[in-house]
C-alpha cells in the first residue's frame, strides 16, 4: 500500500509538470518524478487503475502493446533479443489483463489510449517505436490522434485486427454483421471460452508450433478478465478508424500473415496500409495470426531493422 501511494502522488505530480511544459511549448525532459515512477512495476491511470509494466534494456525505446486477451508476456520472445541489441523494451498489461487492475469499465478506445499515454508520460520516453498487435492497432491510432505524435518516431502494426473497420456497414460490405459479433460474445465467450480457445488452436498457430508453446499462450489468455474479453471485443468490432488513419503521418510498418484467419489480410492489413500516408506493408507467406511466435525470428529481425532505421 505504501508503494502504491508513492506511485499515485508521483503520477499526479508528473502529470502537472508535463502539462505545464507542454503549455510553454518546450520539449519535456526526464525529471526526478519520472525516475521515481520507473522504480516500480506499476503506472497509475487517470481513473486510478494500476497497469503492470516491464522495462528491459537501454537505448531507443520500443513500446509493445499486446493483442486481445493477452498480457505483456506475449512479447518475451521479441523483448529479450531486442533488449540485447541496444534497444529499450517496454511492455505493459492492458487493464483487465495479466497483473493489471481488473475494473468493470474503461475498455473503450479513448480510455485505452489514455492508459497508453499514462505509461509513456510516466516513463517520459521520446522517439518511441510503438508496436501493437491485433486490437492494439486501434489503441495506437487513437493515441496518436488523441494525444499527438510528439513522443512517437515510428509505428508497427502486427496482424492488425481492429483497423480500418470490422463491423458491416453499407460502405463496408466485407465487415462482420453486428448480430454475428454479438453472438460470438454471448454464445462463445460467455458460454465456454476455454472450448472456443481449444477449437481455434489450429488457425492461430502453424503445425510446427509445440503443444507446450500453445499451452503457454492458452494459460495467459485464461488469466484475462472476462469483462475485459467481452468489452474489448465489443470496442474492437464496433470502432471505425477510417477517418483517423490518414492522420497518422509517422513512418509505419505493417506486418501481416497471408494465412491469418482471425484478421484476414484483405480485410484488415491491406486496407489499413492504403489509408496510412507513410506506410509499408510486409506480408509473411504462410503466417497465421500468431506470427509473433510462429515467425518469431523473422519478426525480431524486422523489428530491430525498423526500430533502428
Amino acid at each position: 500500500m505504501h508503494r502504491r501511494k508513492v506511485l499515485k502522488s508521483a503520477a499526479l505530480a508528473g502529470t502537472a509538470i508535463i502539462g505545464a511544459r507542454r503549455s510553454e511549448g518546450t520539449q519535456t525532459r526526464p525529471s526526478p518524478t519520472a525516475a521515481v515512477q520507473r522504480r516500480g512495476p506499476y503506472v497509475e491511470t487517470r481513473d486510478g487503475q494500476q497497469l503492470f509494466f516491464k522495462d528491459w534494456g537501454a537505448g531507443a525505446p520500443v513500446v509493445f502493446l499486446a493483442a486481445w486477451a493477452l498480457p505483456a508476456d506475449m512479447w518475451d520472445y521479441q523483448m529479450v533479443p531486442l533488449s540485447e541489441q541496444g534497444l529499450r523494451c517496454v511492455a505493459y498489461d492492458r487493464r483487465g489483463h495479466g497483473r493489471s487492475s481488473q475494473p468493470g469499465t474503461g475498455y473503450d478506445y479513448d480510455t485505452l489510449a489514455d492508459d497508453l499515454a499514462a505509461v509513456l508520460d510516466a516513463l517520459d520516453v521520446q522517439g518511441v517505436t510503438l508496436v501493437g498487435m491485433s486490437m492494439a492497432g486501434g489503441e495506437m491510432v487513437r493515441y496518436l490522434t488523441r494525444h499527438g505524435q510528439h513522443r512517437i518516431a515510428r509505428v508497427v502494426f502486427i496482424a492488425t485486427d481492429a483497423t480500418p473497420v470490422r463491423l458491416w456497414t453499407a460502405d463496408n460490405p466485407s465487415g462482420v454483421p453486428a448480430e454475428r459479433a454479438e453472438m460470438f460474445r454471448r454464445q462463445l465467450l460467455l458460454k465456454d471460452y476455454p472450448n472456443w480457445m481449444e477449437e481455434n488452436r489450429a488457425p492461430f498457430f502453424v503445425p510446427e508450433t509445440s503443444r507446450q508453446m500453445q499451452e503457454w499462450v492458452r494459460g495467459m489468455m485464461l488469466r484475462t478478465s472476462m469483462k475485459a474479453l467481452v468489452e474489448c471485443n465489443r470496442s474492437m468490432m464496433s470502432t471505425d478508424f477510417r477517418a483517423e488513419l490518414p492522420k497518422v503521418s509517422v513512418p509505419t510498418l505493417l506486418i501481416h500473415g497471408d494465412k491469418d484467419v482471425s484478421a484476414p489480410l484483405e480485410v484488415t492489413g491491406r486496407p489499413t496500409a492504403k489509408l496510412l500516408p507513410n506506410a509499408r506493408l510486409e506480408v509473411y507467406e504462410g503466417a497465421p495470426h500468431g506470427l509473433f511466435l510462429t515467425h518469431m525470428d523473422r519478426l525480431t529481425r524486422d523489428l530491430v531493422a525498423f526500430a533502428k532505421s
